[in-house]
């Protein structure tokens, strides 16, 4: 094995990283040109050049925070050093290639070195070459991940009081409105899409569903909001399947209760979890952040005023346990989309409305709503009948008893091989301490870790596995004792009620109906 500590080695190849910088991550055009990757690239590759290091790769992440671990050329990176594709790992600052301690020490200070890789910045000067520099490398870990946190307390400060005062603070304004160019935070209409955004509204009011208003809009080729921010430039990143490009139900729907429209700014309904994640939940309406009259309205009041009164009388239930029974629970087998619901001669169904947005959307699924529920009871029936059946009933209990044996088994084998990992890991830890003191060469610490190293990989293997056995064993033991506790309090059945759906049923997969046949296939997904 070939020691990277050869540093004077023209062979050397080199994997240079870069990131967008923190202030470029927020612009919208496809147009605009990021100095910061293009002067990292350039900086990089002169340096290298001057070291006589070979070039392996470019890996480049644009618009992702140094905290953001998903980033995929970072990860890709990673995947190649564990290769050893490459001796060195080259970035402009320690903290392009991340702002967190934890990554700091598990790979810079961890895994590279095992690897067989020297990490260098070049502006602030770290090297792993440089042995004396390490509590450096350190010290700039902890104090990047300080500036994450303040930074984040400090954006999130900021952003709660403009959105309190009214400002838009989003990267895109919504469809029928852009971004003030005079004024930050402020919103102007876009004419061609508020002529759209008012038609929709003009629509509802004169009796038009949202079904019918977007099949309206498809047959005329105008393109839904997603389409038409990437048509006009903007570097909307979301992926484009089938069918993307329709305006849909849902769509409609959004649209006709945004009360951005009538000049209110509504924001903060998302908020993120963590400053280390992208990753967002909904927020409760009542931490909403609702300031009237910030910009100019495309709607007016009177007209706004008359579809939420629509809306709030469409939205009135039909007969007790027929709408709304499974509501949100059933799916087209087709396309995937929600089906919905409707009503003809006193009868209510099931559909899906993507059949009626375009031409060739979906070849569309349909049920009635009481053929439904037969179908769901009589299959609930079936199973509390075999599930409950006395045999039956001993035989699980049985297998239940099996499987905690296997589990007593299996988490005594992952204790013992915890213990090993433990074991091998302060192995590694005293041959570093070594090495550090001087009592052992660079080549000597490589060549007598990776037996320890080794070993220590297949356990954590052997470890993920075990945890996906038990995680299987666990989840079987909770089926069998779910399964007894819920089938029994639903047994024999004639109707169904929302409050039955809601705990049994997570969703309904329904396809279109068998030719020359009354069969409509369904697929029951339950919550046991």
């Amino acid at each position: 094995m070939a020691c990277f500590y050869l540093y004077g080695d023209v062979n050397m190849k080199v994997a240079i990283y870069c990131r967008l910088s923190e202030e470029d991550r927020n612009k919208q055009f496809e147009t605009d040109d990021s100095n910061s990757i293009q002067n990292q690239k350039a900086m990089l590759l002169q340096y290298a050049m001057e070291q006589g290091w070979e070039v392996y790769n470019i890996y480049s992440d644009d618009d992702y925070t140094g905290s953001d671990r998903r980033r995929p050329e970072f990860n890709r990176l990673l995947a190649d050093a564990e290769a050893r594709r490459f001796n060195i790992v080259l970035c402009k600052t320690q903290s392009r290639f991340t702002r967190e301690l934890e990554l700091v020490e598990k790979y810079i200070h961890g895994l590279f070195p095992i690897w067989g890789i020297r990490f260098v910045s070049i502006v602030d000067n770290a090297d792993t070459a440089n042995k004396g520099n390490k509590k450096s490398r350190q010290i700039n870990g902890l104090v990047n991940e300080w500036y994450l946190e303040d930074m984040s307390d400090n954006i999130r400060s900021v952003l709660t009081n403009r959105r309190q005062n009214g400002f838009h603070i989003g990267a895109f304004a919504l469809y029928g409105y852009k971004k003030d160019p005079e004024q930050k935070g402020h919103l102007i209409i876009d004419e061609e899409a508020a002529a759209i955004v008012r038609e929709v509204f003009t629509l509802f009011s004169q009796g038009y569903g949202k079904t019918a208003i977007a099949r309206m809009l498809n047959d005329r080729g105008i393109p839904n909001p997603t389409e038409y921010k990437r048509l006009h430039g903007l570097r909307y990143q979301q992926p484009k399947r089938k069918n993307s490009t329709l305006w849909k139900y849902f769509a409609i729907s959004d649209m006709l209760i945004n009360e951005i429209y009538i000049g209110n700014m509504v924001q903060g309904k998302y908020g993120s979890v963590s400053y280390k994640t992208k990753q967002n939940k909904p927020r409760p309406k009542s931490e909403w952040y609702v300031v009237e009259g910030t910009h100019e309205p495309i709607i007016d009041r009177e007209l706004w005023d008359k579809v939420q009164a629509m809306i709030a009388e469409r939205a009135k239930p039909f007969d007790t346990g027929t709408i709304g029974l499974f509501a949100r629970k059933a799916r087209c087998a087709n396309c995937g989309y929600t089906m919905r619901s409707s009503k003809n001669r006193g009868k209510h169904y099931l559909q899906c409305s993507n059949r009626h947005v375009a031409k060739d959307a979906c070849i569309g699924s349909f049920i009635s709503v009481d053929k439904l529920e037969q179908m769901v009871t009589a299959e609930l029936n079936r199973l509390a009948a075999e599930y409950l059946d006395k045999d039956e009933l001993e035989q699980n209990i049985e297998f239940c008893d099996n499987l905690q044996g296997q589990k007593k088994r299996l988490l005594a084998d992952m204790s013992a091989y915890e213990k090993k990992i433990a074991e091998y890991s302060k192995g590694i830890r005293e041959l570093y301490m070594d090495k550090v003191k001087g009592l052992i060469s660079e080549s000597d610490f490589v060549e007598l870790s990776k037996d320890f190293t080794t070993e220590k990989e297949r356990l954590e293997r052997v470890m993920i596995d075990g945890q996906k056995q038990l995680a299987e064993i666990e989840e079987r033991i909770a089926v069998g004792d779910n399964r007894r506790e819920l089938i029994e309090q639903y047994t024999n059945l004639e109707h169904l009620t929302r409050e039955i759906v809601e705990i049994l049923i997570d969703y309904i997969v329904i396809g279109k109906r068998i030719p020359g046949t009354k069969d409509v296939p369904i697929e029951i997904h339950w919550n046991f």
